[in-house]
């Protein structure tokens, strides 16, 4: 393979990792910038030692045909093994905060970054560039569908005093408070709990759900829970 195709192939796997790390760079996601511009080009140097390995292969078969039987190269073997390994690298993103997962969407972006990589690495253009743009039109325009199509317009900050000697009481509130369709974002403690009571603040995306004052109401009687007050505002407050 020709050093200027190399170049070529790895620039334009920085310039696609970089796209998608940078939007992930401004977000403060645990890997941005330059963590998705690595992953980008170390799949695409996979992808171009499994070119050069089947095209060495070929010569040699071709300098020496009774090889051709005991010489192969496959080409799916070292592509799943990356797949596989950026799955784990990703996984290193994932964090689970009182009952709230984050880092999925740095996950998912690190491992399509990993094959668009190997896709510039085989050579395929036209491929990876068409799919890294997807990848932004996702990020960018059908993310923000997506939070209108889950009613995520409005958020209500809920805060809790409840007894102190019930161990389970965040466990239980946060699976109470999804089977009512909402999604818990943040569970704070505050400066005011003691060792007998204790003072939590819930952060939820509640939507327009036209229950909610039911909802908290039902929570401020369950066992434990001594006082609850709520405020709905919306999500640019």
């Amino acid at each position: 393979m020709e050093v200027v195709e190399i170049f070529i192939r790895i620039g334009l796997a920085i310039i696609i990792g970089g796209f998608i790390g940078y939007e992930r760079e401004i977000k403060n996601r645990p890997a941005g910038f330059s963590t998705h511009i690595l992953v980008c080009v170390g799949a695409t140097v996979v992808g171009l030692i499994q070119v050069q390995m089947i095209h060495d292969t070929i010569i040699l078969i071709n300098s020496n045909p009774n090889l051709a039987n005991a010489l192969k190269a496959d080409i799916g073997r070292v592509v799943a093994q990356v797949v596989t390994g950026v799955g784990f690298l990703g996984a290193g993103t994932i964090m689970v905060d009182k009952g709230a997962i984050k880092g999925l969407t740095t996950a998912t972006t690190l491992w399509v970054v990993a094959c668009i990589g190997i896709a510039v690495g085989l050579g395929y253009y036209e491929i990876s560039i068409v799919a890294a743009i997807m990848v932004i039109f996702i990020m960018h325009v059908l993310k923000r569908l997506e939070i209108i199509a889950k009613n995520r317009k409005f958020k209500s900050r809920i805060e809790v005093s409840y007894e102190g000697d019930n161990p389970n009481f965040i466990e239980d509130s946060v699976e109470y408070f999804r089977k009512n369709k909402l999604q818990i974002r943040d569970i704070k403690y505050l400066e005011k709990s003691t060792e007998k009571i204790k003072v939590c603040v819930f952060i939820m995306y509640t939507g327009k759900i036209r229950n909610l004052k039911q909802v908290v109401s039902n929570f401020a009687n369950r066992e434990s829970v001594i006082s609850v007050s709520e405020k709905q505002f919306n999500l640019e407050d």
